[in-house]
């Protein structure tokens, strides 16, 4: 392995810690979509008291300091970032990435060159499962997603 990225939350720290990358550098970037007003409610919860409601859709609402709120726009910046900074590590070997659900669906629909709305078209990744992203033929391609 090249390099070792994660998410710096604790969960994601000890996610890395646990699948043998003691030395993941922890990068801001890769935290999770801040959910502003939404954030610590389930799917159902928002529903609930906004029918019909789509993450990729809709977003979120402002929520206070701590947590503003972001859009999916911000959140692909912020994901193509990290892989402007992993790309050319790319040429020395394998780069891992720990990373959140939501965020981690944005990252995959960047590394395939599609629009950040694409996301929505990947299934939720359940915690402590791997993905690979690649190339073939000089495309970048999911070889594996979601594997337990």
């Amino acid at each position: 392995m090249v390099a070792d990225f994660s998410s710096p939350s604790g969960r994601a720290m000890r996610t890395a810690e646990l699948a043998g990358l003691t030395g993941a550098d922890p990068d801001p970037d890769l935290l999770e979509w801040d959910y502003g007003g939404y954030e610590g409610l389930t799917a159902e919860q928002i529903r609930e008291a906004r029918p019909g409601w789509d993450l990729w859709r809709d977003g979120v609402i402002p929520g206070d300091a701590d947590h503003p709120g972001e859009e999916l726009a911000q959140v692909a910046a912020r994901t193509d970032a990290v892989l402007d900074r992993i790309r050319p590590l790319l040429r020395e070997g394998d780069v891992a990435v720990v990373a959140h659900g939501h965020l981690a669906r944005v990252l995959t629909a960047r590394w395939l060159g599609l629009d950040p709305s694409a996301s929505r078209l990947l299934g939720h990744p359940h915690p402590g499962t791997l993905s690979v992203l690649a190339t073939e033929d000089g495309h970048p391609v999911i070889s594996a997603w979601n594997v337990p």
